[in-house]
């Protein structure tokens, strides 16, 4: 990170001088970089990637993180795997830094400093950039015990991503929708170790009355009038099936990418949790990793090739932030009831890889609604995938 930070600065000066800006504008144009997400909680793990912020000046433009900075990325030796996202919600950098996964995004302050935490707190909330941040230390601030958080938090991630359910942009639970989940458990248990946190976690979410959202603290009123999930205010927020709302200004649903499939999903795995919890019955790693193979009798293969590795890198990642479309489109088909994507790709088999060059396949699992009296219906898909492709 610290190596990380003076490539920042070091671009961030280069480019000062080849816009030729004043010798003195050049020296204090500051930039650094910050962390959020499990990192910042500590609840890493090994193989996961570091979310960061990149704080630049306001000479700095979008364009210039997508081609000056990534020109300077291609050229570092202990960088792999570069790839741009620029059309995601959040647009953002990828790679590997020694081998450690990072996601970089890039956002402007308007002051020449960059010790945002001696900035009055009206200036802090005003970098709205800074949301991720501020709302990993809120979730801290607020439970009760932050080791026994931090324990419990890690087991019900491990068992989000053996049970399938772990991707935000796949429209399941994220790094912050879990946290969110686990810290509200925290304050319902306040006195509870970690072992009783994670029984009470699936004995509160199998229960729960969705769409109810799920609040660590009442929402704060500001007079910077940032949108904030209301639903009374936004008819499209209405909409939302399983809010789970982050504590700190402004706040958003974490889960805006949820749809009624997912949900079905998730809601059913907190269930078989309990379960397994109040019958202590032992569940293997291997069951837990092949157990989307048998939930469905019908499934979807969406495989995304490419002929170069580069282009592949690129491509799977558009890919991967437009699945969450096919899965709305299908689960709008009258005969369907849960289309439900594994989050983890798979490589392709070494014939497909001979034919298509380098390929990634993702496997959707379709449950058909039951027809009383017909003994078999003709679904024909054809149009939602066709439509998804085009």
């Amino acid at each position: 990170l610290g190596r990380l930070n003076h490539l920042v600065k070091e671009w961030i000066s280069e480019l000062g001088e080849s816009k030729n800006l004043p010798p003195s504008v050049v020296a204090n144009g500051g930039g650094k970089i910050f962390t959020f997400g499990s990192y910042r909680l500590g609840v890493h793990t090994k193989g996961a990637d570091i979310d960061v912020a990149c704080v630049a000046p306001r000479h700095v433009e979008r364009s210039d993180f997508f081609q000056s900075f990534f020109e300077k990325l291609k050229r570092q030796e202990e960088i792999k795997k570069l790839r741009a996202v620029e059309d995601a919600y959040v647009p953002v950098v990828k790679f590997e830094f020694d081998g450690i996964e990072v996601s970089i995004c890039l956002f402007f302050f308007k002051w020449h400093r960059t010790d945002l935490y001696l900035l009055p707190g009206s200036a802090v909330l005003q970098l709205f950039f800074l949301t991720g941040c501020r709302v990993t230390d809120e979730i801290l601030h607020l439970v009760p015990n932050k080791e026994n958080f931090r324990l419990t938090l890690r087991a019900v991630k491990l068992w989000a991503k053996r049970r399938g359910i772990y991707s935000n942009v796949l429209g399941f639970l994220g790094g912050v929708s879990c946290a969110v989940l686990v810290a509200r458990t925290c304050q319902l248990y306040p006195n509870a170790l970690a072992s009783t946190l994670v029984n009470k976690f699936f004995l509160v979410f199998s229960e729960w009355e969705w769409p109810r959202p799920v609040l660590l603290k009442q929402q704060e009123e500001s007079n910077l009038n940032l949108p904030v999930w209301d639903p009374r205010v936004n008819p499209s927020d209405r909409y939302h099936v399983m809010p789970i709302i982050t504590p700190a200004y402004p706040q958003q649903n974490s889960t805006y990418n949820v749809s009624t499939s997912t949900r079905a999903v998730m809601v059913e795995e907190f269930r078989h949790g309990k379960a397994v919890l109040v019958s202590f019955e032992g569940i293997s790693s291997p069951e837990l990793g092949c157990y989307f193979f048998f939930s469905s009798r019908h499934y979807i293969v969406l495989t995304a090739s490419a002929s170069t590795k580069e282009h592949h890198l690129e491509w799977i990642g558009l890919v991967e932030s437009k699945i969450r479309v096919l899965v709305g489109n299908l689960e709008r088909n009258e005969f369907i009831s849960i289309a439900h994507v594994k989050p983890q790709s798979f490589p392709g088999s070494r014939e497909l890889c001979k034919q298509s060059g380098y390929v990634s396949m993702w496997f959707l699992g379709i449950v058909f609604r039951k027809v009383e009296n017909a003994e078999s219906v003709n679904v024909d898909l054809t149009c939602v995938i066709q439509s998804f492709k085009d």
